[in-house]
């Protein structure tokens, strides 16, 4: 474990833990992120305008080049918390054990920080 001592405080190790829920698309249809497969009966230019009418600036529609989705939609704010790239990886890892070209998922994503910090008495 790497440890970075920045004047008093000592940085004794950053975690996120993740926890990815997959299951059945449903109206409402998106929680944290929603994943569109190829040949789904919704594609991304749909699903981008659902999400411009139902949440306005929220979602982020991401084009996807390999595996079985087309598209993968992302709520803005997790991003704030890890980055889009180590998501997506994440998410499509997951995504391709359970998805077939024809599946729409949505999955509710929590990311959870544990930051523990030591300070110098």
């Amino acid at each position: 474990m790497q440890s970075l001592e920045l004047n008093n405080v000592t940085d004794s190790g950053r975690k996120a833990q993740i926890t990815i829920k997959l299951s059945e698309f449903e109206i409402p249809p998106i929680q944290d992120v929603l994943l569109v497969g190829r040949r789904a009966p919704i594609g991304p230019e749909a699903v981008q305008r659902m999400v411009d009418i139902l949440s306005p600036d929220q979602y982020e529609v991401l084009r996807v080049e390999e595996g079985p989705f087309e598209a993968i939609v992302v709520r803005k704010s997790l991003c704030n918390l890890i980055t889009r790239e180590k998501l997506l990886e994440i998410i499509m890892e997951e995504g391709v054990k359970v998805a077939s070209e024809t599946a729409v998922l949505k999955a509710q994503v929590n990311v959870v920080l544990n930051i523990n910090i030591e300070v110098e008495l």
